[in-house]
């Protein structure tokens, strides 16, 4: 039984390793010349941001990983979590080492990163259905524990779940802080639903945490690093994997509505670009830069993001009350 004690001393464990870390790590990726290359059709502030490190998210996972292993003894749950947390993280690396020090821009191709998402997910599958007892229904928000029974839909359910919010965390990754304060904070709800469900998530959920606002000091505006898709992936790995063991993966639709917000934004402005030749709906897309065009200061985009965030949060407390009672 893993109690709220334990999330707390995981969240100190990991932002105590990565106060120590970053200092560490920021100036090798410095000499290094890791800096990450800024899109010329992104908002003009931003071109200020050229060469500033990335691939910062190899410090989340560190401390991630260093905050986990202390309860996972008997906690296969947790395991997993962190297995698939890092396995993403890996993806991200491979594309960011391509883009960063191969200089390739464009990383990985589309194909190439669902390939291996796909893959990850499928042992992801087979550990839910070879090891556990969730089988294949998921709680619905709102409805007091209701679960619904997705049967033979389970399996491309939670393949779209999976993939899914990895590449909605990772298109949330546009501004200083962005992603790892609004993740942070998702992280922080399920580690409460944890401890509500008496789940062995509650220590890596309170991991994730720490990890989060530990790297936010050096992530927050001006960013002195950027997570790269090292980070980003992994976070969407996290979130998803964590919200599926706890059979909630429609509350991500809640608490990551920013998440869900950036990806819709992307798919309308494609869709509507390809079909009327060249038009758009929004200035920019994700839909934090539409705000950017606008005239609203990057401080004030995320501000408002992680706002919106504690409130979904907060409204998802009320979708899963009833549920653990």
């Amino acid at each position: 039984m893993y109690s709220l004690e334990h999330g707390i001393y995981a969240i100190f464990i990991a932002f105590a390793v990565n106060i120590i870390l970053c200092p560490i790590i920021i100036p090798m990726l410095h000499r290094l010349k890791f800096g990450q290359p800024i899109r010329e059709e992104g908002p003009e502030s931003h071109m200020a941001k050229a060469g500033t490190p990335t691939m910062g998210g190899v410090m989340i996972l560190l401390a991630f990983l260093a905050a986990s292993i202390p309860f996972l003894s008997d906690n296969t749950d947790a395991l997993v979590v962190l297995i698939i947390t890092i396995l993403y993280g890996v993806i991200g690396f491979i594309d960011d080492y391509i883009k960063v020090v191969k200089k390739h821009n464009l990383g990985l191709r589309a194909w190439q990163k669902i390939v291996f998402q796909v893959l990850v997910t499928a042992g992801f599958a087979w550990y839910i259905y070879t090891c556990t007892d969730l089988g294949t229904s998921v709680y619905v928000p709102f409805m007091k524990g209701f679960e619904l029974d997705l049967k033979y839909l389970f399996v491309p359910f939670l393949f779209f779940v999976m993939v899914g919010t990895v590449n909605a965390v990772n298109l949330t990754d546009g501004l200083d802080g962005l992603a790892s304060g609004v993740t942070a904070l998702v992280a922080v709800f399920f580690m409460f639903v944890a401890l509500m469900a008496k789940s062995g998530l509650v220590p890596v959920s309170g991991a994730a945490v720490g990890a989060l606002l530990g790297f936010l000091l050096f992530n927050s505006n001006p960013a002195k690093v950027f997570m790269g898709d090292t980070g980003s992936l992994a976070l969407g790995g996290f979130v998803a994997s964590t919200a599926v063991l706890l059979k909630m993966p429609l509350m991500i639709l809640i608490v990551g509505g920013i998440y869900l917000c950036e990806a819709l934004s992307v798919i309308i402005q494609v869709t509507y670009f390809k079909l009327t030749n060249g038009k758009r709906i929004f200035r920019m897309a994700p839909i934090h830069h539409h705000f950017e065009k606008g005239g609203m200061s990057e401080t004030k985009v995320v501000t408002l993001f992680y706002i919106i965030t504690a409130l979904l949060c907060l409204a998802g407390y009320l979708a899963v009350k009833g549920i653990f009672a």
